[in-house]
């Protein structure tokens, strides 16, 4: 199956377009006395176990895999992180089967070394896409480019220093007498590079709605996936995304809206409270209503 069509298939099935970030802070998990992958990974569990008794879906998953690595001691042959994290894309697979995984990495190089990095994730993790950096352009892209597999190039990003590159001005080739923000010339080669994949897509974060607008418009009809983050703690609204998406005519199937530590550990702090599985469950459970497509 296509990225594409499981996209689409995961939407009609969940009725939502929310992708579940899984980015643990340890100290913010309970059980204090365990070690990273054991609490990381037993917290995992109990909160799918609950969310698939309750019918609350995501339609997509997104570890950020610098969580993870961030555990391991490997000149101390400690990998504990990378372990969690091979639990988790167990958890997610066994509970939420069909569901696409998107590994958020944020990789790129060039030639043998992109193509690493997509072995990495696509072979050596499992998943369904990629995050991809595209300063270094087709050559860093295009090693990601596996079969049915999709690939979200940074775009119009969430974060504020987003604007310090993705605005300036420049002169697109793709248009040479018209003067644009790079982010909307980063679009015209990401709509280039899916002639060559299907499954290209492009991040583009909530916070910018505007911006989000103005992208997306150009992205209508084009198949271009789109991962939203920044809804929850960065500011950004799933309700004014739907909103804006819709205006624009895009196809809300191709989408996926993303939070991640307002899901997971919405109390932001350790330690964990006592219902720390519920907390969460009532986050997941507003942002699915508040994304829903049904």
């Amino acid at each position: 199956m296509s990225y594409l069509d499981k996209l689409r298939e995961s939407a009609k099935e969940t009725g939502n377009i929310v992708c579940m970030g899984l980015d643990p802070i340890v100290d913010a998990l309970p059980d204090e006395g365990l070690m990273a992958r054991e609490r990381v990974s037993l917290y995992f569990a109990a909160l799918f176990k609950k969310m698939r008794s309750l019918s609350l879906i995501p339609s997509a998953f997104k570890p950020n895999i610098g969580y993870y690595a961030a555990l391991d001691k490997p000149r101390n042959e400690d990998f504990s992180g990378s372990l969690a994290l091979g639990d988790i894309m167990d958890l997610v697979e066994n509970y939420f089967p069909g569901i696409p995984v998107i590994l958020d990495s944020k990789r790129g190089d060039i030639a043998r070394s992109s193509l690493n990095y997509a072995i990495e994730a696509f072979e050596c993790w499992g998943s369904d896409a990629v995050t991809v950096s595209p300063y270094m352009g087709s050559d860093s892209v295009m090693p990601f480019a596996f079969e049915d597999k999709g690939i979200y190039i940074l775009d119009r990003t969430s974060n504020p220093g987003g604007r310090d590159i993705q605005a300036i001005s420049t002169i697109d080739r793709y248009d040479e007498h018209e003067v644009n923000p790079l982010y909307m010339a980063t679009a015209h080669r990401i709509v280039e590079y899916a002639h060559s994949h299907k499954g290209i897509g492009a991040v583009v974060g909530a916070t910018s709605p505007d911006e989000l607008e103005e992208i997306s418009s150009y992205y209508s009809n084009k198949e271009i996936p789109l991962l939203i983050p920044g809804v929850g703690s960065q500011g950004g609204s799933a309700s004014e995304v739907i909103s804006r998406l819709k205006k624009s005519g895009y196809e809300l199937a191709l989408a996926r809206i993303n939070s991640s530590s307002g899901l997971t550990h919405p109390w932001k702090k350790g330690p964990a409270p006592e219902d720390a599985v519920d907390r969460s469950i009532e986050a997941i459970k507003a942002l699915i209503g508040e994304a829903s497509i049904g």
